[in-house]
């Protein structure tokens, strides 16, 4: 198989949460530790640092990516999921894996992957770990896919865990409440290791993280006690960023009392000024022009939707104009109530499996809105995009989020209207 063909089979043999949702997750650790031992247990060849948490993680393991690159360690990155080019996952030094090591890999373990019943996310895994391995990587960061004690991630003995926050998101596979997705988040806590606890939290979920640290006797740090006395900016526009950039130099911190990392104030300072260029960072209050000012936020709960309204208080716009798109499991009539009444807003729906139909959403939005003629429907990404570029004057805002997914065909779009004004 080519690389159009690899990937088309691992799409289609492996079918990913990404695309059809809770019927792709298979939670347990057997399939991916089976897997793993036949490939050698390539975790064991790298140090890694684990990142979990509902959000802010994607901000999280690039910034320290970044920063780790600057101090020119050799840096592994798996992320999920991607927004334009499945290999954004997985990266080593800020390039994205090579086409060749896909295929090659797809083709030697396709019986295995077949027999054992691997799933899509748990083949990426794999696919990191073992490529990790074969780059040599110095320190590998490596984010959760979803909740901890069960994610085929966590079969790596970190150096350093993380969970940057706890709000409500996947309550069908976690938990319906914040208690039960802490103590699913709580099970990449390990013995003997520094855990980091980012945001502010409630006494009882503290408890839970303060009561697996005791048992594990890990060294636990709750970034609301740590103040930002940094001389370090925020790299991003976004405010609610300071919170992930607190967590990294908590991070940094720990790394620079052992004997065989060291990080300088340079590398730091260099590493949040140059994420973009080091990591390719997008996705995250990212502007894609001026005039009218158009910004993409993949925030698709009720943590990152805080965030957002708490950001746009701080944007200078006449008027707002909202594109907006979900999936099925997301709770969306509680997330329609952070926005006001006055935006235009422009509904869409992803071209995927897990769509929240166009036409449920307006059952929903005729029930919560009350200024219907500012309310637009469309069934794809792309006519929402054109007509709110359209209807938007130059001192407006249109902002772009819901779901990863509307966000990603957003940024093809995007970068397709761009190549043509470049070719014409």
């Amino acid at each position: 198989m080519n690389y159009y063909e690899t990937i088309k089979w691992i799409f289609n043999r492996l079918p990913s949460y990404q695309n059809i949702g809770l019927k792709s997750y298979k939670p347990g650790l057997k399939r991916i530790k089976t897997f793993c031992s036949y490939l050698g247990n390539p975790q064991c060849y790298f140090k890694s640092i684990h990142i979990g948490g509902t959000n802010g993680k994607g901000s999280t393991v690039h910034m320290l990516s970044s920063i780790l690159q600057e101090e020119k360690y050799n840096i592994g990155l798996f992320t999920s999921p991607h927004l334009i080019d499945f290999r954004e996952r997985i990266c080593y030094n800020g390039y994205l894996i090579e086409k060749d090591f896909i295929i090659d890999f797809i083709k030697e373990n396709k019986k295995i992957i077949e027999k054992e019943q691997i799933s899509f996310f748990e083949m990426n895994t794999a696919l990191a770990f073992q490529y990790f391995k074969e780059k040599k990587v110095y320190i590998a960061i490596i984010e959760v896919g979803m909740g901890g004690r069960l994610d085929s991630t966590n079969i790596i003995d970190p150096e350093i865990s993380v969970i940057t926050n706890i709000s409500e998101d996947h309550t069908e596979s976690l938990g319906e409440n914040r208690l039960k997705i802490s103590l699913e988040k709580a099970g990449i806590i390990k013995k003997n290791k520094s855990v980091i606890i980012g945001n502010k939290i409630s006494n009882d979920i503290r408890f839970i993280f303060l009561q697996e640290s005791f048992k594990k006797n890990s060294p636990i740090y709750f970034s609301e006690n740590i103040k930002d006395y940094s001389k370090y900016k925020n790299p991003f526009k976004a405010k609610y960023q300071n919170l992930n950039k607190i967590i990294v130099l908590k991070i940094i911190d720990i790394l620079n009392k052992r004997k065989n990392i060291i990080i300088s104030n340079k590398s730091i300072e260099n590493g949040l000024k140059n994420i973009i260029k080091n990591t390719s960072f997008k996705g995250r209050w990212h502007i894609l022009q001026y005039n009218p000012k158009i910004i993409c936020d993949i925030a698709h709960n009720e943590g990152g939707f805080i965030m957002i309204k708490n950001q746009l208080k701080k944007e200078l716009y006449k008027n707002l104009h909202l594109i907006l798109g979900f999936v099925k499991e997301k709770k969306v009539e509680k997330l329609l109530k952070y926005f006001s009444n006055e935006a235009f807003y422009y509904f869409c729906q992803p071209n995927i499996e897990r769509k929240y139909p166009i036409d449920d959403l307006k059952k929903l939005v005729k029930k919560n809105f009350k200024n219907y003629r500012k309310i637009y429907f469309f069934s794809s990404v792309k006519n929402a995009y054109l007509y709110a570029k359209l209807k938007a004057k130059k001192k407006d805002l249109i902002l772009i989020c819901g779901s990863t997914f509307i966000v990603s065909e957003a940024l093809i779009l995007n970068f397709s209207l761009n190549l043509q004004k470049v070719v014409y």
